[in-house]
């Protein structure tokens, strides 16, 4: 065979590992990976009515999309790429009917300047595009407005501009009620933005069990109830970036829990975790059924006063975590069913590139091997190292 012949087929196979492997790793590897994940089932099914207005949606925490101080151009480059792919191929794949991000969009909406921001903000709508069928609905955390003792209310207002709503209220698809609080301000310190968004979640506590007394008791308690709007009446989902009260992650297992050796750390209340006075207050306010929470960046589940369920959802980005995860809830003015779709592992992109560079290197001596032969290349070697010294 002649030698540029095999030359031409080495280089042919060079660029088929090269640019399959990358190929595979930065596009591909998520559809295999999400296709495994499907919609559980709401339980118990009662009828096919009910099936028809179960709300299906997605739930994720912790993006933290790298700003303009801390994030280093090809990490903020590889994290964004990692998250779009998986973000629109889930999108493609899944279609929900509504998205939640539980806070922290942004890693450094706390201290960025309004320049910043504008590119923080581009960088997430271009990210998390969604289709006009999906409501896409997103939470504040301490790093998009800054901790309790950072935050004020232009940091606040800025969020809540972007995202064209109020960052505590309620959002009602299909009969079921979706709780957005804003944890970062229930420090319960009486702040300014604190008594704000307590008195806000006084009034849709009311606002809520006025419209299940009116279920309940028909025209009996309209009277107390005159003015309020009315929302479906069932207990609501509440959705927060803090998690409740809890000591620490110790009860915690799974693949997406947090790793053994930090699982017995404390929380410390206020900064892990909510207060244990502020997440009494939220139970006894709304008597949630499930509460879904981020911060920790690490899968837990929680069963509150051995009646209120709280799940902890891992972060988003593969900065935080080898294998992010999202959920998928589907659920119904009556009940409700959870389940995990596990990412692609970062560990698993990585073996790849390296198996994909063990080719290339075994297909580079096997082409030396051919072209001039063992002792010609040592011989070679040997004679430059002489000319050398």
């Amino acid at each position: 065979m002649p030698r540029f012949s095999v030359t031409w087929m080495v280089a042919l196979l060079l660029i088929v590992v090269l640019g399959g492997s990358f190929f595979y790793c930065e596009y591909l590897i998520y559809y295999p990976t999400i296709l495994r994940c499907s919609w559980p089932g709401v339980s118990p099914a009662r009828s096919a009515e009910e099936a028809e207005v179960e709300v299906r949606a997605m739930v994720l925490s912790d993006t933290h999309l790298l700003g303009a101080v801390g994030g280093h151009w090809f990490d903020k480059l590889r994290r964004e790429w990692q998250m779009e792919r998986a973000f629109q191929t889930a999108m493609w794949l899944l279609r929900p009917e509504m998205v939640f991000i539980l806070g922290d969009i942004f890693d450094e909406g706390k201290w960025s300047s309004q320049k910043h921001w504008e590119d923080d903000v581009r960088r997430f709508h271009r990210m998390f595009r969604h289709s006009t069928d999906t409501e896409l609905v997103v939470l504040v955390g301490n790093h998009d407005i800054g901790f309790h003792y950072e935050m004020d209310w232009f940091k606040l207002q800025r969020f809540e501009k972007v995202f064209n709503a109020s960052s505590t209220r309620i959002v009602t698809k299909k009969g079921v009620n979706f709780l957005l609080v804003n944890s970062v301000a229930l420090h319960g310190d009486g702040c300014p933005i604190c008594q704000s968004v307590e008195k806000e979640l006084i009034k849709i506590s009311r606002e809520l069990n006025c419209s299940l007394q009116n279920s309940q008791y028909g025209s009996g308690g309209a009277e107390r109830c005159e003015g309020s709007p009315l929302y479906p009446p069932t207990p609501p989902i509440m959705l927060q970036h803090y998690p409740l009260y809890r000591v620490s992650d110790a009860g915690c297992t799974g693949q997406d829990a947090a790793p053994p050796e930090e699982r017995n750390l404390l929380f410390r209340e206020r900064y892990d975790v909510l207060s244990k006075e502020a997440s009494q207050r939220l139970l006894q306010w709304f008597r949630p059924r499930l509460i879904l929470s981020g911060h920790t960046h690490s899968g837990c589940e929680v069963l509150h006063d051995n009646k209120y369920p709280e799940v902890s959802v891992p972060s988003f980005s593969w900065r935080n975590r080898n294998n992010p995860s999202l959920i998928l809830a589907s659920v119904s003015p009556s009940s409700y069913s959870l389940s995990k779709c596990f990412l692609p592992e970062e560990s698993t992109v990585i073996g790849v590139y390296c198996s994909a560079g063990a080719c290339l290197l075994l297909l580079f001596l096997a082409h030396c091997l051919w072209m001039k032969g063992l002792l010609q290349c040592l011989s070679l070697c040997l004679l430059g190292k002489h000319k050398y010294l």
